[in-house]
């Protein structure tokens, strides 16, 4: 049976460096810039017609408009239209990260923690500057809940310092987490079929369970890849808004 986590390995295609770095495009960058080309003709596709009434891209790519749009809405407000294009984007890119790595001989990039990583900095480093820039020193009272009493508010405050801190972790390894054990189940059942096929014609048969129920779990894994792309992307509305609404 193949090794299940040899999926993960990172491979240079066009090795390069620079110095001391390693900057070679590897199979990880590969399925970026695929990602990323996927999204600009289905969407560039999908706007082009602006018909009235709208064929089947534009419905699609109208509804993931609205979806982003109405989730910003409800977790941000009013303030956060401007971050509109940075949610879409971020959404996009998890979601086809999670979802491309599905193609047999694919290469899933959200199941490295260094990207989710990046990704979740990315959106912890923001929020603390927007904070800053829009309440200056009154952002730490982000950290005190109101009505806390007096005694306790330096406990209060590193336990919700800590917190705030935990995010991008927290954020990160949830993403990378679900993607990487999802996807070692799927290559873990697909080599059970295939050591039952060498068996012979009685490992045909006994290859079915494994085969049928792999095909369920790649249909629960393309649940997973949008329901994980949709609370990254909630959480990161979510945290967001903590930096443009300090009540107290």
């Amino acid at each position: 049976m193949a090794n299940p986590l040899k999926q993960f390995e990172i491979t240079p295609l066009l090795p390069l460096h620079v110095g001391n770095f390693d900057v070679s495009f590897t199979n990880s960058s590969l399925w970026m810039a695929i990602g990323v080309v996927v999204s600009l003709i289905f969407m560039t596709l999908a706007v082009k017609p602006k018909a009235q009434v709208p064929g089947r891209l534009q419905m699609a790519s109208e509804m993931l408009y609205e979806f982003i749009a109405s989730m910003i809405r409800e977790n941000v407000g009013p303030k956060g239209r401007k971050f509109f294009p940075l949610i879409f984007t971020l959404f996009v890119v998890v979601m086809l990260g999670n979802s491309l790595g599905l193609i047999p001989f694919s290469f899933t990039y959200t199941s490295h923690i260094i990207v989710t990583v990046a990704l979740a900095l990315m959106i912890f480093m923001m929020v603390i500057v927007i904070g800053f820039f829009k309440h200056g020193f009154h952002f730490f009272s982000l950290f005190i809940p109101p009505g806390t009493p007096v005694w306790l508010a330096p406990f209060i405050f590193v336990l919700e310092l800590v917190s705030f801190f935990v995010r991008p972790i927290t954020l990160s390894v949830r993403l990378f987490a679900n993607m990487m054990a999802g996807h070692i189940v799927l290559k873990v059942f697909a080599g059970f079929a295939v050591s039952f096929i060498a068996l012979g014609s009685v490992g045909y048969l006994a290859a079915i369970v494994p085969t049928v129920f792999n095909a369920v779990l790649i249909a629960f894994e393309l649940l997973i890849a949008y329901l994980q792309a949709y609370v990254f992307t909630i959480l990161s509305c979510i945290y967001l808004k903590d930096a443009l609404e300090i009540e107290h």
